[in-house]
């Protein structure tokens, strides 16, 4: 029976498995495969200006154009 399940993966002893060190491990991978994730994500959405959602101080409130029913 063991001789068809070595092929599938790797498989280690289960006082590795359950070892102190080996759960560090995991969590490590676990945590990066998660930092990894939310990065990409991040990188893949498009960019957000605050300046874009506030009052921008700097607009005229009548236009100085040589063509005043232009848009402003």
């Amino acid at each position: 029976m063991n001789a068809l399940v070595v092929p599938l993966g790797i498989l280690f002893p289960e006082d590795l498995v359950r070892s102190h060190g080996f759960a560090i491990l995991a969590s490590f991978v676990a945590i990066n495969t998660v930092v990894y994730v939310a990065l990409a994500i991040a990188k893949a959405m498009p960019k957000i200006y605050v300046g874009d959602h506030l009052p921008r101080r700097y607009e005229r409130t009548e236009t100085r154009s040589i063509h005043p029913d232009g848009p402003c």
